[in-house]
């Protein structure tokens, strides 16, 4: 009845084993580091630049506790901060610009461990520390953006369907297409409603000219500030990628604003710098027909713009795009020929069918390529094409250090921002603070666990011992949850552990009160487990599959702080429905299930009240020590039969007390089997016994 197979007893010790491996990670902490990774692709992380880092130290007297090779650059841990500050200074003065040097923070789990997959669960912003932007997209840039795209295109479209027009401009939110007749404006009427959908046309007529005023749709409008702030998220989360930082927090906040914490960050400057760049890349072509002089003057001529040459002087570029950054698949850091810093741009297929294009038809002109960052236009070089440039790759090279040529490879390989953004807010929370609070969670959960523990085990004895070690298996498996799926713990998941705790004893209590309900009924210990278990699971499921939903809604529509308490309760009442069901039942039956006769149940006072109707078939009272047989088959017979006649003659109720006791013996017989018989404490026994007692006292009757 209370047994196991063997499975479930091994699924039971996978389970553990596999909790404890993926929960020991989370005790050994963190240690300050120093990563260092290469610029160039010509100087890897290898062993000699191994070597090289820890000569670099050994020379300046500086400790470190571990160096290794890792993914590509190499990682020293350090005792304290002061050092770790100190030897980032160090490695940049020795190894120079070619490498970055990044402050880092590293688990100081063994290595077996880390090679088993076996990895800390991230911490939050608020119990590591670091750095939380507010960041604010500036939807004026985005449609400034949208509508220079579409001059572009429908000067393209007009020019292909062969209608003539007079010119494109754009004034404010508006752009103004301009015509000579008003057959023409017809034309290009019909032709832009079917293929611009996002824009209204509307017609007006100044002086002798026709004009067809565009403007963007309001839908259109929220459409492109919905798709805005989602593809700025994307490009965050590629650039917060190559900081390195694990478990970054980037989410939309509001219509126009993104949140991003950042989790471990030290340098909080570079942190800030790369987030608040925006770089994409544009290439036109340099107006060489007009009048430069005149442009310096004042009078930019229509359709051109005057801009600075970085390592020369002014020069005029016309406004049309042919290719932007969104061409872009790949940007690294190098050098040209002559030993320049440079960046090497990689363009997809469409960037390279298009840029092959440009430079075929273009030869012997100037093209222009224009590096666009936080509303400021640079003109990076403007070569001389000498030759149709195939393949997709394009250098850009100019008065650049090579610290400027990683930084705008970064940008450019990450994305480009579809509109600027701001810093609005900046929060930086500090480690000593994650500290405390990972401290004040962490006590909160182990005062919470052990009143719980003392009260339970006071409350049912041993199975109140054995509920404690199912909750005590409960944490950990949570915890190796949290670890293998490389979730994030913060302060609100962390509340949710320890309500864990309080809302997980509720099945074992469940189960308990269910088993001594069983026992009142007169049930045997055996089936009163095996009762309280089976009639309990029902209810438990169903409680727990209520809350389970409410924290799936909770992680669907919330955000951040709730996030991070719905993760942490979800996982909890499943690990909580297995330990308290599944792991409970499999102790209790590995402890109790092998007992044949099991005459008592170690599960608290049973209170029975007095006036209970209920027919009692089972001792729950220790056995008193039997007499001798034949004196007591002649008491149980005598007690049997004043019984029975005081029960015929007075017809009276019987009572119920705290503990009932069933024993019979025959009338007559007195043999010793029938003694021990009487003597039993089965319930068979005993009704076998009030049987014959009952016919025994019959036949008294009759004779007399």
């Amino acid at each position: 009845m209370n047994r196991y197979a063997l499975w479930k007893y091994l699924i039971i010790a996978v389970s553990l084993l596999l909790g404890l491996l993926y929960t020991l990670p989370n005790f050994f902490g963190e240690s300050p580091a120093v990563q260092i990774s290469p610029l160039r692709v010509s100087n890897p992380a290898d062993t000699a630049l191994l070597q090289q880092v820890e000569d670099s130290l050994k020379r300046a007297n500086i400790q470190n506790d571990g160096l290794f090779l890792e993914e590509g650059s190499i990682k020293v841990r350090f005792l304290d901060t002061d050092t770790q500050i100190k030897a980032k200074d160090v490695l940049q003065s020795s190894l120079g610009d070619d490498y970055m040097i990044a402050l880092n923070l590293l688990p100081n789990s063994p290595q077996w461990l880390a090679n088993l997959g076996a990895l800390p669960m991230y911490l939050g912003l608020d119990l590591r520390g670091g750095v939380h932007f507010m960041l604010e997209v500036d939807m004026e840039g985005a449609i400034s953006t949208a509508l220079d795209r579409h001059s572009a295109d429908i000067r393209a479209a007009l020019r292909e369907k062969r209608i003539s027009y007079a010119g494109v401009e754009r004034l404010g939110e508006t752009l103004t297409i301009k015509f000579r007749d008003a057959e023409s404006r017809e034309q290009a009427l019909s032709m832009l409603k079917s293929d611009y959908d996002d824009l209204q046309f509307r017609e007006e007529r100044a002086d002798n000219r026709f004009h067809l005023i565009a403007t963007i749709k309001q839908e259109a409008l929220v459409q492109m500030q919905d798709s805005t702030v989602q593809q700025n998220i994307t490009t965050l989360r590629n650039r917060v990628n190559e900081l390195g930082v694990a478990e970054p927090i980037i989410q939309k906040a509001g219509a126009d604003r993104v949140i991003v914490q950042l989790p471990g960050v030290q340098d909080t400057a570079k942190a800030k710098e790369i987030l608040g760049r925006t770089a994409t890349l544009e290439i036109r072509m340099v107006d060489e027909e007009r009048d430069l002089d005149a442009a310096m003057r004042g009078q930019v001529p229509f359709g051109s713009e005057l801009y600075e040459e970085r390592g020369g002087g002014p020069i005029l570029v016309k406004k049309q795009v042919l290719l932007t950054g969104d061409r872009i698949t790949d940007a690294q850091p190098g050098f040209t020929e002559d030993n320049q810093p440079a960046v090497h741009i990689r363009l997809d297929n469409n960037g390279a069918q298009v840029f092959k294009k440009l430079t075929r038809e273009n030869v012997g002109r100037r093209m222009a390529i224009l590096l666009i960052e936080r509303n400021r236009t640079e003109v990076v070089t403007a070569p001389v094409i000498r030759e149709e440039i195939g393949g997709g790759r394009v250098q850009i090279s100019g008065s650049m250090t090579t610290l400027e040529a990683r930084d705008v490879a970064l940008l450019l390989r990450a994305g480009a921002l579809a509109a600027p953004m701001d810093i609005i807010e900046e929060r930086t929370v500090g480690p000593s603070l994650g500290a405390d609070n990972i401290e004040r969670g962490f006590n909160s959960t182990l005062y919470g666990f052990l009143a719980v523990a003392v009260f339970i085990t006071l409350y049912y004895t041993a199975f109140g011992a054995i509920s404690v070690l199912a909750l005590s298996m409960n944490l950990l498996l949570l915890v190796g949850l949290l670890s293998i799926l490389q979730a994030t713990l913060t302060l609100p998941g962390m509340a949710a552990l320890a309500l864990t705790v309080g809302m997980a004893i509720d099945a074992n209590v469940l189960i308990n009160e269910r088993i001594r309900d069983e026992l009142r009924e007169g049930l045997s210990p055996q089936m009163a487990i095996n009762a309280g278990y089976e009639r309990a699971s029902g209810t438990i499921l169903d409680s727990n599959i209520t809350t389970l939903i409410a924290g799936i809604a909770l992680f669907a529509f919330g955000s951040g702080p709730v996030k991070g308490f719905a993760v942490v309760l979800c996982l909890g009442i499943l690990t909580s429905v297995f330990t308290a069901v599944f792991v409970s039942r499999g102790m209790v039956n590995f402890m109790y299930g092998s007992r044949r006769k099991l005459e008592t149940v170690p599960i608290g006072k049973i209170w029975i009240p007095e006036n209970s109707r209920t027919k009692k078939k089972f001792n729950y009272e220790a056995l008193v020590k039997p007499m001798d047989k034949t004196a007591s088959a002649a008491q149980s017979a005598e007690s049997a039969t004043s019984g029975s006649i005081d029960a015929h003659e007075k017809n009276a109720q019987p009572e119920g007390g705290s503990a009932v006791t069933g024993t019979a013996a025959p009338e007559s017989a007195k043999a010793p089997e029938e003694a021990l018989l009487a003597n039993s404490n089965s319930p068979r026994a005993k009704t076998q016994g009030g049987k014959r007692a009952t016919a025994g006292s019959g036949r008294k009757s009759r004779k007399k």
